[in-house]
């Protein structure tokens, strides 16, 4: 694969991200070793500082193993934290893109599918079908988190006497946001013609969830704990200190179909049956253009 003349990304950053989602997706098994330098530079047509800056990148991830005189090998283990945007926009290459997503808000999905349906849209890439499903809890009921710091405010769907706002209903406005963007942003490729297929469908339910779980194209997941942790956040017009779950910093570990000696398979199997599960049994319909009030900032 060539480099993107169009893409405002340095060489080096778009030669680490091409080879790193050759590595996740098996493209380059663990212990095989990678091009040359000299064929890397050929290849891309870069200098070959520029390949050696993207080979240290991705020594310094953990990916890429440099052994002297010999060249740079893949790790045998690389089940580690992974940058989810390189692989949702690998995903996207396929005809028929499938993304599964169960955590908090969604607020991270939408970030890591900006680029790649920007890419749709120029024509870089051309999928023939999306199919989104995001599950996330309910937060116009009561949850466990977020939850004020001060026991006098209590967490609660409703918002109290007096406040525009609570904890909880300002990560309901971010879920709807969130989720309203990416159903927006996925069916108007629809609407445009550049996809023949596109879907987004979100359903609630009543689980505070205690991780995020990505899996795409029912092959490769991605797995992280959410940090629960004091955080200060504007509620109602004011700083206010609450328990949260930090998404974004959440750590994610890579599992892929075709890595039987890490179990990857095994994990992406179970995976997939633990969100259709939750999906199937605990999961409600959710209209995220039928709750606008409650999304709106104060």
């Amino acid at each position: 694969m060539s480099l993107d003349p169009d893409d405002p990304r340095p060489p080096y950053v778009q030669i680490t991200n091409l080879l790193r989602a050759a590595i996740l997706t098996k493209k380059l098994e663990p212990g095989e070793q990678l091009p040359s330098q000299n064929d890397l530079t050929k290849r891309y047509q870069v200098s070959r500082a520029t390949v050696q800056r993207a080979l240290r990148d991705l020594e310094a991830e953990g990916l890429v193993v440099a052994r002297q005189g010999k060249g740079a090998f893949v790790r045998v283990r690389t089940e580690r934290p992974m940058e989810l945007r390189t692989h949702i926009e690998q995903a996207f290459t396929e005809q028929a893109v499938t993304i599964d997503f169960a955590g908090f808000s969604g607020e991270t999905l939408h970030t890591a599918l900006l680029e790649p349906i920007d890419k749709i849209r120029s024509g870089r890439l051309r999928p023939e079908s999306i199919n989104v499903r995001i599950l996330v809890p309910d937060t116009r009921k009561p949850q466990a988190i977020p939850a004020p710091v001060e026991p006098a405010e209590a967490a609660t769907g409703t918002r109290p006497k007096g406040r525009k706002e609570t904890p909880l209903s300002r990560a309901h406005g971010i879920m709807l946001r969130s989720t309203q963007a990416i159903t927006a942003a996925v069916t108007e490729l629809e609407a445009l013609g550049l996809i023949s297929e596109a879907c987004v469908s979100v359903r609630v339910h009543a689980v505070t969830p205690s991780f995020k779980l990505y899996i795409l194209n029912q092959r490769d997941a991605f797995f992280g704990f959410y940090p629960v942790a004091q955080n200060t956040v504007p509620v109602a017009g004011k700083p206010t200190k609450i328990l949260d779950v930090l998404g974004l910093d959440a750590v994610l570990f890579s599992y892929n179909q075709k890595d039987e000696r890490g179990h990857g398979a095994e994990w992406v199997q179970q995976g997939q049956l633990w969100f259709d599960s939750l999906w199937n049994n605990l999961g409600e319909d959710f209209d995220v253009w039928g709750d606008l009030d409650e999304g709106e900032a104060p």
